[in-house]
């Protein structure tokens, strides 16, 4: 990769982990309700969206300085990833969290009057390894959706969903 894409990607996710918890203080200080006055109604996913976004900028912060410092950032492909993982977090965090709270994933939260920390942390943990959580969700989705025919066949090699 070139110095001039390496320093671009290093300061999106930068930006986006900072500017994330930025944003969070302002939602937790009513500074965007008081510009988006509709904000009050999504509060709570936009704190899930956030959560998502430090956790997946963080992770791929990570990884950008450890491979930076390897020597092994010469996979013109990569980038992809660390552009657009983030955001993949993000919407994954939001979806994790409402999975949880609409009971089809079994974990029970601890109710607190002045924020659902757990949620946060939860959708913080799916921003962070979101590509994990999409393997185990895929793996829930074909047992959920299987047909009797697929459960006798899901071993052939015709199987081309896996």
């Amino acid at each position: 990769m070139k110095k001039g894409l390496k320093a671009m990607i290093l300061i999106y996710l930068s930006l986006l982990f900072f500017g994330s918890f930025i944003a969070v203080g302002a939602l937790q200080v009513g500074v965007i309700e008081k510009a988006f006055p509709f904000v009050s109604k999504i509060d709570i996913f936009l704190y899930y969206f956030f959560a998502g976004a430090i956790g997946g900028s963080l992770r791929h912060l990570y990884m950008f300085c450890s491979h930076y410092m390897k020597d092994e950032l010469n996979d013109y492909k990569q980038w992809i990833m660390y552009i657009f993982y983030p955001i993949f977090a993000t919407g994954t965090a939001v979806v994790a969290v409402t999975l949880i709270q609409s009971g089809i994933l079994l974990v029970e939260f601890k109710e607190f009057d002045d924020a659902p920390y757990a949620q946060i942390s939860i959708a913080f943990f799916v921003g962070f390894g979101f590509n994990r959580f999409l393997d185990k969700l895929n793996t829930a989705s074909k047992k959920m959706f299987q047909t009797n025919n697929h459960k006798n066949t899901s071993n052939s090699s015709h199987n081309t969903d896996r």
